[in-house]
This record gives structure tokens, sequence and C-alpha cells, in this order.
């Protein structure tokens, strides 16, 4: 299992990738025939994608049962396919991180990663918030952590 650093990954969550991979394009044919010459290890692959990662909690705060295995693969069934039909990962985690009463919680948790065309960044912001509200709200959690990254993908 990986663990999840559900506590550094919140600090981030307030991020959007909008602003952050606008400017990101395709290389230059320049930059592109320069490499050509370059070790095979300094070739860039692939086009540029965000990976966004969300993570989550399955403790509850207000003291109920932890989320099921089952209630979280329905959830991602619901709120997460519809918007990402072109795949996601999941991995189960152990997390902790200190919440509003500053009580430190490990839990297993879920982390989820999403790849999308960075110019998909704009439509999919708005979905992967509902995600995370809808998430908060369906199993009381104070939070869904999310970190966003620039990253090159090549299927």
């Amino acid at each position: 299992m990986r663990l999840a650093a559900v506590g550094v990954a919140f600090a981030l969550a307030a991020a959007t990738p909008v602003a952050a991979y606008a400017a990101l394009d395709d290389e230059p044919a320049s930059a592109a025939s320069a490499t050509s010459s370059a070790p095979a290890s300094a070739v860039s692959r692939g086009k540029p994608y965000v990976e966004t990662r969300l993570f989550f909690g399955t403790q509850r705060p207000d003291g109920g049962p932890p989320v099921t295995d089952k209630q979280f693969m329905a959830f991602v069934d619901e709120e997460v396919t519809p918007s990402f039909p072109s795949g996601l990962t999941i991995q189960d985690g152990r997390g902790q991180w200190r919440d509003q009463n500053g009580t430190i919680e490990r839990e297993r948790s879920y982390e989820l990663i999403l790849l999308y065309p960075v110019s998909e960044a704009r439509e999919h912001d708005p979905q992967i918030e509902r995600i995370r509200d809808a998430y908060e709200r369906r199993y009381a959690q104070e939070s869904v952590a999310r970190a966003d990254d620039a990253t090159r993908v090549d299927f």
C-alpha cells in the first residue's frame, strides 16, 4: 500500500489547475528536434496533461462507521466515472492528518488519480470540485484533499 500524504495534500487543496496549466503547451518544433540528439532518457514523451490526485478518508468525524470499500466504489461509479469515463486509478492508503479540533487522525484512505489533457482543465475543474463536495456531504468528511501536477502522458 502506498502511504497517502493527506496532511500535505490538504494544504494544496485550494489550488486549481486552470491558471497553473493554461500556459503549458506542446514543445515547439525546434525543441523537439533539439532533443533528437539527446540520450533516450532525456527525450520528452507524451502530451501535456494534468494529474489530479484526490485523497478520501474513511473515518467519520461524527463517530459513524467508516466508509466501506463497497460504499466507496459505489461513490466512484455514481460521482466520478460519469465525468471521467476514459479511466482513473484508485489506490488504497493509510493516512493521517490533524482535524479541525487539533487531533491527529489516522485512517484507511483512498487515493484517486485522474489524468486529463491540459486543454480540458477548465472543464474538469468544476467536476472535480463537485466530486469533493459530494464525498464530504455524503460521508460527513471535513475535507477531501486535492493535489494537481503538470505532467506528460503517452498512452
